[in-house]
């Protein structure tokens, strides 16, 4: 890692007295922290980033330049309210993203786990909930309550309607339109988007055993290989998978499954 021409706040930054900083945090020059942030210990914010409250950053993550952190939303409804945004540990924000703030018309709050990869211009609207170890390549674009399962990936450019799941461990490739929920491990492209196999490479990198790949390649004929309705497959998977753990988390995303799934 590059070593900063400065250290702590550079004298052309502007941080609001009543901002919280933690220890070795860095802000870089013309980068603007407002009231009611806190940045936590090792967090370092490179150049021309701007941050607004109500926000919590946590530990160690890397804010590049010309990204907008914790702005209000961009939702009509929103009229002011004290609303927030939380950014866990370890998160790597690369040029000119934009993350809003939640509304109250949902949970109050958009969310952002640890370990995440957001590409450059990547936008995660209000009340969306990001998991952890995420990678959101570039110009990857979130709708409002949109929710992000842990290891997802979504390709550069894909657009995720609102209110839409995209499960864990699944992948969307560039260019995607996700206008339907994306369950658990399956990999989806398209305009609109539709499923097309199971994200084994993945799950091969990620340490899961033939046997569990095996096994949720079945799971996943059942869902699509079969001609069933969505509430049979999930009968189909509940009775037959109920020793496999990591079907139950493909079976938690179907249920789940608001605006359906992708087929």
């Amino acid at each position: 890692m590059a070593t900063q021409a400065w250290s702590g706040v550079h004298p052309q930054a502007i941080v609001d007295p009543s901002a919280k900083l933690g220890k070795d945090v860095t802000v870089g020059p013309l980068s603007y922290v407002g009231p009611d942030v806190e940045i936590g210990d090792g967090t370092e914010i490179l150049s021309h980033v701007v941050i607004k409250g109500p926000t919590v950053i946590g530990r160690n993550n890397r804010i590049f330049q010309f990204s907008s952190v914790g702005e209000e939303c961009q939702d009509k409804k929103y009229a002011g309210e004290p609303t927030k945004l939380v950014i866990g540990d370890n998160n790597i924000i690369r040029e000119n993203c934009t993350i809003h703030r939640g509304t109250v018309q949902d949970r109050g709050e958009t969310r952002i786990g640890n370990d995440n990869l957001l590409m450059a211009y990547v936008h995660v609207a209000h009340d969306c909930v990001v998991g952890d170890n995420t990678i959101l390549a570039n110009c990857a674009t979130l709708a409002g309550h949109v929710r992000v399962g842990d290891w997802a990936i979504l390709g550069g450019g894909t657009m995720v309607h609102q209110f839409c799941h995209i499960g864990a461990h699944s992948m969307s490739a560039g260019g995607s339109i996700v206008l339907k929920d994306i369950p658990a491990y399956v990999m989806a492209s398209g305009q609109s988007a539709s499923a097309h196999g199971l994200n084994a490479e993945g799950l091969k990198r990620r340490g899961f055993s033939r046997e569990v790949i095996s096994e949720l390649r079945r799971a996943y004929k059942v869902i699509y290989r079969q001609g069933l309705t969505l509430a049979q497959a999930l009968e189909a998977l509940e009775r037959d998978f109920t020793g496999v753990e990591e079907v139950q988390l493909m079976v938690d995303s179907l249920r789940n499954a608001h605006r359906g799934i992708v087929r």
